[in-house]
C-alpha cells in the first residue's frame, strides 16, 4: 500500500512538473498577439511550442478571450504580454486560467509615453522586447539558454540594422512633408524615433464606421494641417484603405513578420510623404 501511494505521488508530481512543457519537451509559450508571437518564435525557434491568442489581421484592443484561451494559458510556462494597457485582458485571463504560467511583460524596460502602449513602433524598443523574451525563456528552460541567446543575438543585429534603415529612409523626406494622419494614435513611438509628425484624425477611428460627415471633417483637417499622407490600419475601416500597425498580416501578406511589417510601414509612409505637397 505504501509503495502504491508513493508511486501515485511521484506520478502526480511529475505531471505538475511537466505541465508547462509539451510532450516533446518544448517550453510552452502563449503570446497575446501576432507581433509578440513572431518575436517569441524568432528567439525560441524549435525549442518552444507557441500559441498566439490574437491572430494576424485582428485587433488586440477588441479581443475577448474564450475558454480555449484560458486552457492555453493554464498549460503554459510563459505568458508573454505587451503590457502598458495594450492587452489589459491578459491579466484577467491569467488569473482566470488557474495556471502557473510566468507573466512576462515584454515592454517593461521601455521608457513610457503617456497613453501609448505601442512601444514596438520604435525598432530600438523591439530590441528591449527581445531581451525580455530571451531572459524569460532562458530562466524557464535553462538547458536551451545557449540556443535562445544565439537566436536573440542574431535577431537583435537584424533589428539594429532595420532601425538604421528606417531612419535613413525617413531622413530622405523633407521635414516639411513629414506630416501623417492615422486612424488612431498608435504611431507616437514611430514618430519620435524617426522624425514624423503623426496626428489622429478628427471623426474617424478604429471604433467607428466612415461616414460622409466624418470624411468631410477629415478632408478639411488634411488641408488645414498640410498633411502629406493618410495612413490607416488593416484593423480599421477597410473601405478607406488598408495598412498595418498593431497586427501582422497573414502568412501570404506583405507584413507576415515584425521586420516585414516595419519595413512595409516605413516604405509606404516615405513613399506617401515624398509625393505630398
Amino acid at each position: 500500500m505504501i509503495r502504491v501511494l508513493l508511486t501515485a505521488c511521484i506520478a502526480a508530481l511529475l505531471c505538475l512538473a511537466n505541465a508547462s512543457a509539451a510532450p516533446s519537451g518544448k517550453l510552452k509559450v502563449v503570446a497575446t498577439f501576432s507581433i509578440l508571437g513572431d518575436m517569441a518564435e524568432r528567439v525560441g525557434g524549435e525549442h518552444i511550442e507557441l500559441t498566439v491568442l490574437v491572430k494576424a489581421d485582428a485587433d488586440a484592443h477588441e479581443f475577448q478571450p474564450g475558454p480555449s484561451d484560458a486552457r492555453a494559458v493554464a498549460g503554459a510556462g510563459i505568458f508573454l504580454i505587451n503590457g502598458r494597457g495594450f492587452d489589459n485582458w491578459s491579466t484577467r485571463l491569467s488569473r482566470a486560467s488557474g495556471g502557473k504560467a510566468r507573466l512576462v511583460k515584454a515592454s517593461a524596460a521601455v521608457k513610457a509615453r503617456p497613453n501609448d502602449p505601442h512601444a514596438w513602433q520604435d525598432v530600438s524598443n523591439a530590441q528591449l522586447y527581445v531581451d525580455a523574451i530571451e531572459r524569460a525563456f532562458s530562466r524557464a528552460a535553462p538547458s536551451n539558454a545557449a540556443a535562445f541567446s544565439k537566436a536573440a543575438d542574431a535577431y537583435r543585429s537584424e533589428l539594429k540594422a532595420l532601425h538604421e534603415e528606417i531612419r535613413s529612409a525617413v531622413g530622405s523626406v523633407p521635414v516639411a512633408r513629414r506630416n501623417v494622419i492615422t486612424t488612431h494614435d498608435a504611431f507616437g513611438f514611430f514618430g519620435k524615433a524617426y522624425g514624423i509628425r503623426f496626428m489622429a484624425p478628427l471623426g474617424v477611428s478604429t471604433h467607428s464606421q466612415a461616414s460622409a460627415k466624418s470624411l468631410s471633417v477629415l478632408v478639411r483637417q488634411i488641408r488645414r494641417e498640410r498633411i502629406s499622407a493618410l495612413f490607416l490600419e488593416n484593423i480599421a475601416d477597410n473601405r478607406l484603405m488598408e495598412q498595418i500597425s498593431d497586427a501582422l498580416s497573414g502568412k501570404d501578406g506583405p507584413a507576415a513578420t515584425y521586420v516585414a511589417m516595419m519595413r512595409q510601414n516605413a516604405r509606404l509612409l516615405t513613399e506617401a510623404m515624398a509625393k505630398g505637397s
